[in-house]
Protein backbone atom coordinates (compact mmCIF):
# COMPACT_ATOMS: atom_id res chain seq x y z
CA UNK A 1 0.00 0.00 0.00
CA UNK A 2 2.82 2.65 1.04
CA UNK A 3 4.75 1.73 -2.91
CA UNK A 4 1.59 2.31 -4.70
CA UNK A 5 1.05 5.48 -2.98
CA UNK A 6 4.35 6.47 -3.34
CA UNK A 7 4.01 5.41 -7.00
CA UNK A 8 0.72 7.90 -7.45
CA UNK A 9 2.78 10.86 -5.68
CA UNK A 10 5.28 10.26 -8.10
CA UNK A 11 2.70 9.90 -10.80
CA UNK A 12 0.93 13.15 -9.60
CA UNK A 13 4.69 15.64 -9.11
CA UNK A 14 5.64 14.63 -12.93
CA UNK A 15 2.14 15.17 -14.90
CA UNK A 16 2.28 18.66 -12.45
CA UNK A 17 6.08 19.15 -13.73
CA UNK A 18 4.70 18.43 -17.24
CA UNK A 19 2.30 20.66 -16.93
CA UNK A 20 4.20 23.02 -15.76
CA UNK A 21 6.40 22.85 -18.40
CA UNK A 22 3.50 23.28 -21.24
CA UNK A 23 2.17 26.57 -19.60
CA UNK A 24 5.28 28.34 -19.31
CA UNK A 25 6.15 27.04 -23.60
CA UNK A 26 3.15 28.30 -24.40
CA UNK A 27 3.03 31.43 -22.31
CA UNK A 28 6.60 32.24 -23.22
CA UNK A 29 4.81 31.45 -27.19
CA UNK A 30 2.15 33.87 -26.78
CA UNK A 31 4.13 36.73 -25.09
CA UNK A 32 7.22 36.61 -27.82
CA UNK A 33 4.46 36.51 -30.85
CA UNK A 34 2.27 39.42 -29.30
CA UNK A 35 5.64 41.03 -28.59
CA UNK A 36 6.71 40.66 -32.40
CA UNK A 37 3.42 41.92 -33.72
CA UNK A 38 4.13 45.14 -32.25
CA UNK A 39 7.77 45.19 -32.62
CA UNK A 40 7.86 44.23 -36.26
CA UNK A 41 6.01 46.71 -37.55
CA UNK A 42 7.66 49.45 -35.66
CA UNK A 43 10.67 48.86 -37.12
CA UNK A 44 9.80 48.62 -40.39
CA UNK A 45 8.29 52.46 -39.96
CA UNK A 46 11.52 53.29 -38.75
CA UNK A 47 13.33 51.77 -41.56
CA UNK A 48 11.34 53.47 -44.14
CA UNK A 49 11.50 56.81 -42.78
CA UNK A 50 15.13 56.70 -43.06
CA UNK A 51 14.99 55.06 -46.74
CA UNK A 52 15.02 56.81 -49.98
CA UNK A 53 12.15 57.66 -51.43
CA UNK A 54 13.19 55.58 -54.89
CA UNK A 55 14.21 52.71 -52.26
CA UNK A 56 10.25 52.38 -51.04
CA UNK A 57 8.28 51.61 -54.29
CA UNK A 58 11.23 49.00 -54.65
CA UNK A 59 10.16 47.81 -50.84
CA UNK A 60 12.02 48.12 -47.76
CA UNK A 61 11.16 45.37 -44.52
CA UNK A 62 13.66 46.20 -41.95
CA UNK A 63 16.72 47.49 -42.51
CA UNK A 64 17.35 51.45 -44.07
CA UNK A 65 17.72 50.45 -48.09
CA UNK A 66 19.89 53.84 -49.74
CA UNK A 67 19.38 55.92 -46.33
CA UNK A 68 18.32 59.22 -46.72
CA UNK A 69 16.88 61.93 -44.58
CA UNK A 70 14.33 63.36 -47.60
CA UNK A 71 11.49 62.39 -45.12
CA UNK A 72 12.43 64.41 -42.35
CA UNK A 73 13.81 67.17 -44.18
CA UNK A 74 10.71 67.88 -45.95
CA UNK A 75 8.66 67.62 -42.56
CA UNK A 76 10.84 69.99 -40.96
CA UNK A 77 11.15 72.47 -43.89
CA UNK A 78 8.01 73.39 -42.97
CA UNK A 79 7.76 76.29 -40.48
CA UNK A 80 4.75 74.93 -39.19
CA UNK A 81 6.16 71.68 -38.08
CA UNK A 82 7.93 73.23 -35.16
CA UNK A 83 4.92 75.81 -34.42
CA UNK A 84 2.89 72.82 -33.46
CA UNK A 85 5.55 71.20 -31.67
CA UNK A 86 5.48 74.17 -28.89
CA UNK A 87 1.32 74.43 -29.27
CA UNK A 88 1.63 70.89 -28.20
CA UNK A 89 3.86 70.75 -25.46
CA UNK A 90 2.00 73.93 -24.13
CA UNK A 91 -1.29 71.68 -24.46
CA UNK A 92 -0.05 68.19 -22.98
CA UNK A 93 1.46 70.46 -19.76
CA UNK A 94 -1.17 72.50 -19.10
CA UNK A 95 -4.13 70.12 -20.24
CA UNK A 96 -2.25 67.46 -17.81
CA UNK A 97 -1.55 69.65 -15.07
CA UNK A 98 -5.09 71.11 -14.90
CA UNK A 99 -6.73 67.32 -15.71
CA UNK A 100 -4.86 65.53 -13.37
CA UNK A 101 -5.65 68.18 -10.61
CA UNK A 102 -9.57 68.19 -11.63
CA UNK A 103 -9.51 64.06 -11.42
CA UNK A 104 -7.61 64.75 -7.82
CA UNK A 105 -10.23 66.54 -6.76
CA UNK A 106 -13.07 64.75 -7.67
CA UNK A 107 -11.79 61.06 -6.81
CA UNK A 108 -10.65 62.24 -3.07
CA UNK A 109 -13.92 63.27 -1.77
CA UNK A 110 -15.68 60.59 -3.65
CA UNK A 111 -13.36 58.21 -2.30
CA UNK A 112 -14.14 59.31 1.63
CA UNK A 113 -17.11 56.73 3.17
CA UNK A 114 -18.67 60.06 4.86
CA UNK A 115 -19.32 62.22 2.34
CA UNK A 116 -22.96 62.64 2.19
CA UNK A 117 -24.55 61.69 -1.08
CA UNK A 118 -21.87 60.25 -3.13
CA UNK A 119 -23.30 57.54 -4.37
CA UNK A 120 -25.72 60.07 -6.05
CA UNK A 121 -22.80 62.01 -7.32
CA UNK A 122 -20.76 58.48 -8.46
CA UNK A 123 -23.96 57.76 -10.63
CA UNK A 124 -23.94 60.97 -12.18
CA UNK A 125 -20.30 60.50 -13.35
CA UNK A 126 -20.54 57.54 -14.33
CA UNK A 127 -23.92 58.60 -16.36
CA UNK A 128 -21.53 60.47 -18.56
CA UNK A 129 -19.50 57.68 -19.71
CA UNK A 130 -22.70 56.08 -21.62
CA UNK A 131 -24.76 59.03 -22.64
CA UNK A 132 -23.31 63.14 -23.34
CA UNK A 133 -24.88 66.01 -25.08
CA UNK A 134 -23.11 65.21 -28.39
CA UNK A 135 -20.88 67.43 -30.74
CA UNK A 136 -23.12 70.34 -31.64
CA UNK A 137 -24.57 71.32 -28.17
CA UNK A 138 -21.27 70.94 -26.75
CA UNK A 139 -20.01 73.31 -29.78
CA UNK A 140 -22.58 75.56 -28.92
CA UNK A 141 -21.63 75.69 -24.94
CA UNK A 142 -17.72 76.47 -25.73
CA UNK A 143 -18.32 79.09 -28.81
CA UNK A 144 -21.29 80.71 -26.04
CA UNK A 145 -18.44 81.31 -23.84
CA UNK A 146 -15.83 82.62 -25.75
CA UNK A 147 -13.56 79.71 -25.75
CA UNK A 148 -13.74 79.10 -29.34
CA UNK A 149 -9.47 79.34 -30.97
CA UNK A 150 -8.38 79.36 -27.19
CA UNK A 151 -6.58 76.85 -25.51
CA UNK A 152 -9.18 76.06 -23.20
CA UNK A 153 -11.40 74.70 -25.91
CA UNK A 154 -8.92 71.62 -25.81
CA UNK A 155 -8.07 71.26 -22.27
CA UNK A 156 -11.47 71.73 -20.33
CA UNK A 157 -14.00 70.70 -23.30
CA UNK A 158 -12.79 67.45 -21.62
CA UNK A 159 -11.64 68.14 -18.60
CA UNK A 160 -12.13 64.87 -16.65
CA UNK A 161 -11.51 61.39 -17.96
CA UNK A 162 -14.36 59.35 -15.62
CA UNK A 163 -12.40 56.27 -16.07
CA UNK A 164 -8.99 58.06 -14.73
CA UNK A 165 -11.12 59.52 -12.25
CA UNK A 166 -13.17 55.82 -10.85
CA UNK A 167 -9.21 54.29 -11.15
CA UNK A 168 -7.85 57.09 -8.40
CA UNK A 169 -10.49 56.90 -6.58
CA UNK A 170 -10.37 52.69 -5.83
CA UNK A 171 -6.31 53.88 -5.00
CA UNK A 172 -7.41 56.36 -2.34
CA UNK A 173 -9.99 53.68 -0.96
CA UNK A 174 -7.00 50.68 -0.94
CA UNK A 175 -4.08 52.36 0.19
CA UNK A 176 -5.07 55.22 2.20
CA UNK A 177 -6.24 53.70 5.90
CA UNK A 178 -9.31 55.12 7.27
CA UNK A 179 -7.73 55.53 10.86
CA UNK A 180 -4.96 57.62 9.17
CA UNK A 181 -7.85 59.90 8.02
CA UNK A 182 -9.20 59.28 11.78
CA UNK A 183 -5.70 60.53 13.45
CA UNK A 184 -5.27 63.22 11.44
CA UNK A 185 -9.10 64.44 12.24
CA UNK A 186 -8.34 64.06 16.01
CA UNK A 187 -5.52 66.79 15.53
CA UNK A 188 -7.54 68.94 14.28
CA UNK A 189 -6.21 68.74 10.00
CA UNK A 190 -8.65 69.60 7.32
CA UNK A 191 -9.65 67.85 4.54
CA UNK A 192 -7.48 70.30 2.41
CA UNK A 193 -4.66 69.25 4.61
CA UNK A 194 -5.14 65.44 4.83
CA UNK A 195 -5.16 65.82 0.56
CA UNK A 196 -2.36 67.91 0.72
CA UNK A 197 0.09 66.30 3.38
CA UNK A 198 -1.23 62.55 3.51
CA UNK A 199 -3.32 61.59 0.47
CA UNK A 200 -0.77 62.86 -2.24
CA UNK A 201 2.56 61.68 -0.88
CA UNK A 202 1.00 57.90 -0.90
CA UNK A 203 -0.54 58.81 -4.30
CA UNK A 204 2.51 59.25 -6.35
CA UNK A 205 1.76 56.15 -8.79
CA UNK A 206 -1.82 56.84 -9.38
CA UNK A 207 -0.68 60.46 -10.03
CA UNK A 208 1.89 59.29 -12.83
CA UNK A 209 -1.03 57.55 -14.52
CA UNK A 210 -3.36 59.66 -14.70
CA UNK A 211 -0.27 62.56 -15.91
CA UNK A 212 0.67 59.68 -18.63
CA UNK A 213 -2.59 59.22 -19.69
CA UNK A 214 -3.92 62.85 -19.98
CA UNK A 215 -0.86 63.70 -21.86
CA UNK A 216 -1.08 61.33 -24.64
CA UNK A 217 -4.33 62.04 -25.29
CA UNK A 218 -3.58 65.24 -25.66
CA UNK A 219 -0.57 64.44 -27.87
CA UNK A 220 -2.37 61.88 -29.81
CA UNK A 221 -5.07 64.39 -30.05
CA UNK A 222 -6.51 66.15 -33.47
CA UNK A 223 -10.64 65.96 -33.18
CA UNK A 224 -11.28 68.84 -30.77
CA UNK A 225 -8.39 70.87 -32.93
CA UNK A 226 -10.44 70.55 -35.87
CA UNK A 227 -13.42 71.47 -34.31
CA UNK A 228 -12.39 74.24 -32.09
CA UNK A 229 -9.45 75.97 -32.88
CA UNK A 230 -9.16 78.07 -36.22
CA UNK A 231 -5.91 79.98 -36.27
CA UNK A 232 -3.18 78.02 -38.49
CA UNK A 233 -0.84 78.89 -35.31
CA UNK A 234 -3.08 77.50 -32.97
CA UNK A 235 -2.92 74.01 -34.28
CA UNK A 236 -1.21 71.00 -32.95
CA UNK A 237 1.17 68.89 -34.07
CA UNK A 238 -0.70 65.84 -34.80
CA UNK A 239 -3.20 68.07 -37.07
CA UNK A 240 -0.40 70.02 -38.83
CA UNK A 241 0.85 66.04 -39.62
CA UNK A 242 -1.94 65.22 -40.79
CA UNK A 243 -2.65 68.21 -43.04
CA UNK A 244 1.03 68.33 -44.84
CA UNK A 245 0.57 64.67 -45.92
CA UNK A 246 -2.81 65.71 -47.12
CA UNK A 247 -1.39 68.97 -49.06
CA UNK A 248 0.62 66.33 -50.90
CA UNK A 249 -2.51 64.00 -52.11
CA UNK A 250 -4.77 66.43 -52.61
CA UNK A 251 -3.79 67.96 -56.13
CA UNK A 252 -6.07 69.57 -58.45
CA UNK A 253 -6.61 67.73 -61.70
CA UNK A 254 -5.02 70.80 -63.62
CA UNK A 255 -1.80 70.54 -61.70
CA UNK A 256 -1.51 66.82 -62.36
CA UNK A 257 -2.25 67.40 -66.11
CA UNK A 258 0.78 69.75 -66.74
CA UNK A 259 2.93 68.53 -64.57
CA UNK A 260 5.77 66.15 -65.89
CA UNK A 261 5.06 62.79 -65.21
CA UNK A 262 8.99 62.37 -64.19
CA UNK A 263 7.60 65.11 -61.51
CA UNK A 264 4.53 63.56 -60.26
CA UNK A 265 6.60 60.13 -59.91
CA UNK A 266 8.95 61.86 -57.60
CA UNK A 267 5.97 63.85 -55.62
CA UNK A 268 4.15 59.85 -55.33
CA UNK A 269 7.05 58.82 -54.20
CA UNK A 270 8.07 61.52 -51.83
CA UNK A 271 4.68 61.32 -50.11
CA UNK A 272 5.36 57.53 -48.67
CA UNK A 273 8.59 58.48 -47.13
CA UNK A 274 6.72 61.69 -45.66
CA UNK A 275 4.18 59.63 -44.27
CA UNK A 276 6.46 57.32 -41.88
CA UNK A 277 8.79 60.20 -41.40
CA UNK A 278 5.39 61.55 -39.94
CA UNK A 279 4.47 58.75 -37.89
CA UNK A 280 8.31 59.07 -36.47
CA UNK A 281 8.02 62.64 -35.49
CA UNK A 282 5.03 62.61 -33.63
CA UNK A 283 5.66 59.09 -31.65
CA UNK A 284 9.36 59.66 -30.36
CA UNK A 285 8.67 61.97 -27.78
CA UNK A 286 6.11 59.87 -26.13
CA UNK A 287 8.26 56.72 -26.64
CA UNK A 288 11.25 59.06 -24.41
CA UNK A 289 8.95 59.49 -21.50
CA UNK A 290 6.99 56.15 -21.15
CA UNK A 291 10.11 54.63 -19.58
CA UNK A 292 10.66 56.84 -16.93
CA UNK A 293 6.93 56.21 -15.35
CA UNK A 294 6.83 52.89 -16.41
CA UNK A 295 7.35 51.55 -13.04
CA UNK A 296 4.16 54.18 -11.46
CA UNK A 297 1.91 53.04 -14.44
CA UNK A 298 2.01 49.32 -13.60
CA UNK A 299 2.02 50.21 -10.17
CA UNK A 300 -0.93 53.00 -10.29
CA UNK A 301 -3.09 50.75 -12.86
CA UNK A 302 -2.36 47.16 -10.79
CA UNK A 303 -3.42 48.72 -7.28
CA UNK A 304 -6.13 51.04 -8.42
CA UNK A 305 -7.98 48.90 -10.41
CA UNK A 306 -8.77 46.24 -8.08
CA UNK A 307 -10.19 47.13 -4.33
CA UNK A 308 -8.52 45.11 -1.67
Amino acid sequence: MQESRGDKSMVNAESVSFGEVMFSIIKWFILIFSALIVIIPAIHILAASFSSPEALVEGVYLWPTKLSLEGYETAFKNSAIMVAYKNTLIYVVVGAVLNTTLTILAAYPLSRKNMPGRNWIMFLFAFTMLFNGGLIPTFMVVNKLGLVDKIWALVLVDGISVWIMIVMRTYFQSNIPVEMYEAASIDGCSDFKMLWRIVLPLSKAIIAVALLMYAVGYWNGYFNAIVYLRSDDMLPLQLVLRNLLLSTKQLSAETIRTMPADNYARLQQLQYVLKYSCIVISTVPMLCIYPFVQKHFVKGIMIGSIKG
